[in-house]
C-alpha cells in the first residue's frame, strides 16, 4: 500500500509512520510527502529518507479547482492509494476528497466528536479540553469527508486529564497516543480490515 502523507509542521506523526514501517508494524511505503509549508520539518524528514517531497500551496494557483487538480495529479503520479493527514492544517479540497473517498485518514488530538471542527487544532484543542473540565482526552483517527472532523471514526485511544495538566503537558500525552494509533489504523487499511458505512467505520 502506497501512502501519501500530508503535513504542515515538524512531522512527528510522519516520522512515527516511517518508524512503524521500519519496525514492520506497518506493511506499506510512503510514496509522497506533500506540505503546504515550504519550511515544514516534514519535508526535510522526507528528503532524508529519499521520499519525494513536494511543497504545494493554494497560493501557487489562481483558483481552488486548479489547486485541487494539481494535487490529484501529484497523487496519481506517485501512485498514492491512501492519504494520511499527519498534522496537515488546511482543509482538503472537495474534488480530492471525492477522488479519494474513504481513503483519506486524519489524526485529531481529541476524542471526536468532542473538541473538533473549524479552528480546533493544536494547542487550541488542548486549551479547550482543559477549560471544559473534561477528565479524559485522547486521539482519534477518522476518515475525511467534506466537513471538518466529521468523517467516520476508525480508532480512538484515551488519556487522563490530570490535575495540574497544562495544554503543553496534555499535548505531549496525546501526541504519544497519536504516534501509536495512526500506524495501527493505516495497517488495518493495508490488510483490508476496515468496514465503512455512511456514518461509521470499524476494524475487523
Amino acid at each position: 500500500m502506497n501512502i501519501g502523507v500530508f503535513a504542515s509542521g515538524r512531522g512527528s506523526n510522519f516520522q512515527a509512520i516511517l518508524d512503524a514501517i521500519h519496525q514492520r508494524i506497518l506493511t506499506a511505503s510512503v510514496s509522497l510527502l506533500l506540505s503546504n509549508k515550504s519550511d515544514a520539518g516534514a519535508l526535510e524528514i522526507a528528503r532524508a529518507h529519499h521520499i519525494p517531497a513536494v511543497h504545494v500551496s493554494q497560493k501557487q494557483f489562481s483558483d481552488e479547482p486548479s489547486f485541487a487538480a494539481a494535487m490529484v495529479r501529484l497523487l496519481k503520479e506517485h501512485d498514492v492509494q491512501i492519504i494520511a493527514l499527519a498534522g496537515y492544517l488546511k482543509k482538503i479540497p472537495i474534488p480530492v476528497v471525492r477522488e479519494y473517498r474513504n481513503r483519506i485518514l486524519n489524526i485529531h488530538p481529541a476524542l471526536l466528536p468532542s473538541f473538533g471542527g473549524h479552528g480546533m487544532y493544536g494547542h487550541f484543542v488542548h486549551e479547550a479540553v482543559i477549560a471544559s473540565g473534561a477528565k479524559i482526552s485522547g486521539a482519534t483517527v477518522h476518515l475525511v469527508d467534506e466537513e471538518y472532523d466529521r468523517g467516520p471514526i476508525v480508532i480512538q485511544k484515551a488519556v487522563p486529564v490530570e490535575k495540574g495538566d497544562t495544554p503543553e503537558t496534555l499535548a505531549a500525552k496525546v501526541l504519544r497516543v497519536e504516534h501509536e494509533i495512526f500506524p495501527l489504523a493505516l495497517q488495518a487499511f493495508a490488510e483490508n480490515r476496515v468496514i465503512i458505512n455512511e456514518r461509521s467505520a470499524w476494524i475487523q
